[in-house]
């Protein structure tokens, strides 16, 4: 069978160390182009804008979306448009109303759009996926606390209008969340902190709560040093589910269930075989209720202005 020819747009930080090590250690995918105004790839068709790239390779079957969320909506649609299929980067867009769009489009052309929340593609989070189900929620408790300055170096769209800030890191443990939790999630109070000189915050505190009534309390701060703190803590009727990063596993409230995540590139290598099979098969995959969140978060937020950022 031959191999998908996908077109990676945008060739950061994520897309250097993530999607080019899982494109190319996929049989079922050849990285044939990719456009970037200042970044190329040996032995890669490499064009300055993604409007080149689609004129200059109309083999290509899909796209790797991997710009700022604030370029997402335009470059997927124009993808859209010109029939190929189509991985979006997270989040996926700066507003609800564009990615509602997008999916409506994706139907229309009949290509397959998947919205990536790679944060989910641990087999820990499977698991604990399974042990919730037959639980009921009664509290929570998330940390995601990690050095803007390691994680995003030098990218200053993550401090403009539609960049996110720390939310940009936060909704990947907002999508773990939802994942989890069998019922829906909605903005209970959340407060940011924002930098005099930046649009999107650096710290956000936010409380979820259920239908039912639980609440799930949130801290997300991209001013933390040295090793990153990630935890998540789900207190049930029925024990306590834990799910840490890269051994930092948290005390948890009696018995329970504890998980420790893998690594982002095992989550990467996850999503393309997740790819390659919606496209065999023709659907789509997306998800916004992350998303739908974030936007609740940053619509309804108190805030407060902190010192001015900078690298």
């Amino acid at each position: 069978m031959q191999p998908i020819r996908v077109g990676i747009v945008g060739l950061g930080k994520i897309a250097l160390e993530e999607h080019v090590p899982a494109l190319r250690a996929n049989a079922a995918f050849e990285l044939v182009a990719c456009a970037s105004a200042k970044v190329s790839l040996p032995d890669v068709a490499s064009f300055p804008s993604m409007e080149k790239m689609l004129d200059g390779c109309p083999e290509l079957d899909a796209v790797a979306i991997c710009t700022p969320p604030q370029a997402h909506f335009e470059a997927a649609r124009l993808a859209l448009a010109r029939a190929k299929h189509v991985l979006l980067e997270k989040p996926p867009c700066p507003t609800v109303a564009e990615f509602d769009e997008l999916t409506a489009l994706a139907e229309k052309s009949r290509r397959t759009l998947f919205q990536t929340w790679h944060a989910r593609e641990s087999g820990a989070v499977e698991r604990a996926v399974q042990w919730m189900e037959r639980r009921t929620v009664r509290r929570g408790r998330v940390v995601w606390k990690e050095d803007v300055r390691q994680w995003h170096p030098g990218q200053s769209w993550i401090w403009q209008d539609g960049g996110f800030g720390v939310l940009d890191a936060g909704i990947n443990a907002i999508s773990i969340l939802t994942r989890l939790l069998p019922e829906p999630l909605d903005v209970d109070f959340a407060h940011l902190l924002v930098p005099e000189n930046c649009v999107s915050p650096i710290a956000a505190a936010a409380a979820f709560r259920t239908r039912s009534g639980a609440v799930i309390d949130a801290e997300f701060d991209f001013r933390h040093r040295g090793d990153q703190e990630r935890a998540m803590e789900i207190d049930t009727d029925d024990g306590t589910l834990t799910l840490a990063w890269h051994g930092a596993v948290p005390s948890g409230t009696g018995s329970g269930m504890t998980v420790e995540l893998g690594t982002q590139k095992e989550e990467y290598t996850s999503l393309y075989v997740r790819f390659a099979d919606l496209i065999a098969r023709g659907v789509c995959e997306t998800d916004k209720r992350p998303l739908e969140l974030v936007t609740q978060i940053l619509a309804s937020a108190g805030r407060s202005a902190v010192a001015p950022f900078s690298e």
